[in-house]
This record gives structure tokens, C-alpha cells and sequence, in this order.
């Protein structure tokens, strides 16, 4: 199952995907809520309303007249990985982590699939970074081993998580780097986990600029998968309903590249992940 989220006089909304159309979720099954977050803390069947949903004589929307928003609008939490693929460790310089680079995102830098990741006034070295993103459907109690993880994830995403270089090396804490306006695409679509392998492993992620493919691995490749980032942040925090977990980017990024690659003003930027399927964002400069 396939589903996304919308604008509709400019609040966000939950959808059901059915090839090139949406449904709205809410006005087909008014016990759903209308956001994808409340709807999961809630605890709503979503694959079930969205069965309903799809059998019946629903008003359906082309997905290309529609707004689209982040597919999480406001998570919880953001948690994102860095170096979480070995080539891209290598490229930085930096040997195989023995436990994740752990980051947070805010709600704030998020954008949707066909806005623009905006390269801020402030700075010119402005990276991609190709990545899985997982949602959590339930709770996830303290302590979760590896081998329980899984059941908890409700589905997976593209994301591209855009970083402002310079800004990232000021600090030896990645975070204001990775948290200006515009700059976390997120979509355009959310696969529910049933639909790909466990874990959403040996599925091949590229990213590409202008066309160009600049990243290209599986994501078999990641250092620290799925479950074991799960069971990980587990020792730790509470991972509930909607929060997302980004899984990091493979090798190729703009910044290891001679010269670097940095995107600009008219370019464009895709995040493809097989089964899952494209983001795209253009870019453009901050207005100021």
C-alpha cells in the first residue's frame, strides 16, 4: 500500500495512493484522522481504511494537480545517521563507525517532493545526500532487541537529506548544518513495509543531479541496518508513532568530489529508491 500527503487550504492531509491518483483518506473513512502522524498515534489500521477506501466510490485527485507536503509533516523526532555506508565513511576520510553518528532534524527543514531545497545566502557549499527514510508505526518499547525490531516500522521513504558543508565543519555536532529552511525532501510517497523485503534491504538507491547519476549503491550496503538502528536508539529513547529515522547517505556526495560538485540556483536534485520510488526537488536561492 501507497499512500501520501497532500495540501488542502494549506493543511496537510492524508492520502491513499492508487497509481497516478489519491484518495483522501479522511473523507473516505471519517474515523481516520487527517494526518498521517495522529492516524498512526492513534492506532487506526491504515492498510485496512485504506482497502475501504479503495473499493469504494471514492472522489479521487491526480497526484500531479496535487500540493504535496512532507509526508510527516511534523514528526515527533528526526533521527538521522551519518556515515552509515562504508564508501561514504572512506570518502570523508573516516574509518567504519563502531556505533551510528547519530543527528536530529527538525520539523522545520522539511520540504516536499517538487519544492525547492533552497541554497541558503549565507553559503555556496551545498550538498545532496540520497537516503531511506523509515516511519515507525507503534510504540517502540525500551529495549527492543534486533530480532523484534521490524514490526514496529510501518513504511519507508525517499529523502534527500541537503547539507550546508560549511556550516556542518563549524561545530564538531553536525546538526546546524543539517537543519536550515528548505533543505529535507521528504516523499513523495510512503510504501508500507509489507510491500518491500524486511528491512527494506537489497534495494538499489541512486541519487542524481541534473539527470546525472551521482550516487549509486544498495542498500544492503548500510553499516547498520534497519533493525540494528531500531534496537539501538532503544537503549535510549522512546521511539513512538511518526517518528522518522534516516538512514544515511552511500558514497558520491558533492563535497568528496574533485573539484566538489556543490548544487545551485536551476539544478535539480532525485532520490530513487527501488520499490519505493522518486523524489524530486529543484533548487533555488534563498530570498532575502
Amino acid at each position: 500500500m501507497k499512500f501520501t500527503t497532500y495540501l488542502r487550504e494549506g493543511a496537510p492531509r492524508l492520502a491513499v495512493v492508487d497509481g497516478t491518483d489519491l484518495i483522501d483518506l479522511n473523507d473516505a473513512q471519517p474515523q481516520v484522522p487527517a494526518d498521517l502522524r495522529a492516524a498512526l498515534r492513534a492506532g487506526i489500521d491504515l492498510q485496512a481504511a485504506a482497502s475501504t477506501a479503495l473499493s469504494g466510490p471514492c472522489k479521487r485527485q491526480a497526484i500531479a494537480s496535487a500540493k504535496l507536503a512532507p509526508l510527516v509533516p511534523e514528526p515527533g523526532k528526526i533521527i538521522c545517521l551519518g556515515l552509515n555506508y562504508f564508501d561514504h565513511a572512506k570518502e570523508g576520510g573516516r574509518d567504519k563507525p563502531e556505533y551510528p553518528w547519530f543527528f536530529f532534524r527538525g520539523a522545520s527543514s522539511l520540504i516536499a517532493h517538487g519544492d525547492a531545497g533552497v541554497v541558503p545566502s549565507v553559503s555556496t557549499k551545498f550538498d545532496y545526500e540520497a537516503e531511506l527514510a523509515v516511519v515507525i508505526g507503534r510504540t517502540v518499547p525500551r529495549h527492543t532487541k534486533q530480532a523484534d525490531a521490524l514490526p514496529y516500522v510501518f513504511g519507508y521513504s525517499c529523502f534527500n537529506d541537503m547539507s550546508v558543508r560549511d556550516y556542518q565543519k563549524r561545530t564538531p555536532q553536525w546538526t546546524i548544518g543539517k537543519n536550515f529552511d528548505g533543505t529535507g525532501g521528504f516523499g513523495p510517497v510512503l510504501v508500507s513495509a509489507d510491500e518491500l523485503p524486511p528491512g527494506a534491504v537489497g534495494l538499489k538507491i541512486q541519487g542524481r543531479l541534473n539527470g546525472q547519476v551521482m550516487q549509486d549503491a544498495n542498500t544492503s550496503d548500510m553499516i547498520f541496518n534497519v533493525a540494528e538502528t531500531i534496537a539501538l536508539l532503544a537503549d535510549v529513547l522512546t521511539l513512538e508513532p511518526g517518528d522518522v529515522i534516516v538512514m544515511g547517505t552511500p558514497a558520491g556526495v558533492g563535497q568528496a568530489r574533485t573539484p566538489p560538485v556543490w548544487m545551485k540556483s536551476g539544478d535539480s536534485f532525485e532520490v530513487e529508491i527501488e520499490g519505493v520510488g522518486t523524489l524530486v526537488n529543484p533548487i533555488a536561492n534563498e530570498r532575502v
